[in-house]
């Protein structure tokens, strides 16, 4: 019986924690939580500056295959709809600037990354890697997804945000 106490422990622990963690997720008609986060370049990125704008948050890590496997395409959508005004940010989770940058020139990137020590992944609810937020310009979540998505499924949600 005692070899089995700890697990049990920890079994209920984590049913616990789990509905905490899933309340924090944003879902789609939920404003956005707020965030101001220091980017890879200098300065800082600020949700509240980004009112007005469509604004697709992609919250990746250089170690993350899923995330890899995405970046080309997000760099591509990126630059297919900037000029509709959609404004992406790369928010990498819990890594040193330098793995940043570096994801970033690998997939030359073109949008703003910054960087996160957990506190805006917490909010959004990034408890896995990659995690999609698309926000319309009222500042509304309109899609979130947890997990890899496909180009096209990437893409029908930013027309949904323009």
């Amino acid at each position: 019986m005692k070899a089995r106490f700890p697990f049990a422990a920890t079994l209920a622990a984590l049913v616990v924690a789990i509905p905490l963690v899933a309340a924090a997720v944003p879902h789609a008609g939920d404003v956005a939580p707020p965030f101001t986060l220091p980017r890879t370049d200098g300065g800082t990125v600020s949700l509240a500056k980004l009112k007005g704008k469509p604004v697709y948050l992609n919250f990746f890590a250089s170690w993350c295959a899923p995330c890899n496997d995405e970046a080309p395409a997000v760099a591509r959508l990126t630059l297919k709809y900037r000029p509709r005004g959609l404004v992406t940010i790369g928010v990498d989770e819990q890594e040193d600037k330098s793995k940043a940058i570096g994801f970033a020139r690998q997939y030359r990137l073109p949008y703003a990354i910054v960087l996160d020590g957990g506190p805006m992944g917490q909010s959004y609810g990034a408890i896995a890697l990659p995690v999609h937020v698309f926000i319309d310009r009222q500042g509304t979540v309109s899609t979130y997804r947890l997990g890899q998505m496909d180009p096209s499924e990437i893409e029908d949600a930013i027309k949904k945000i323009l």
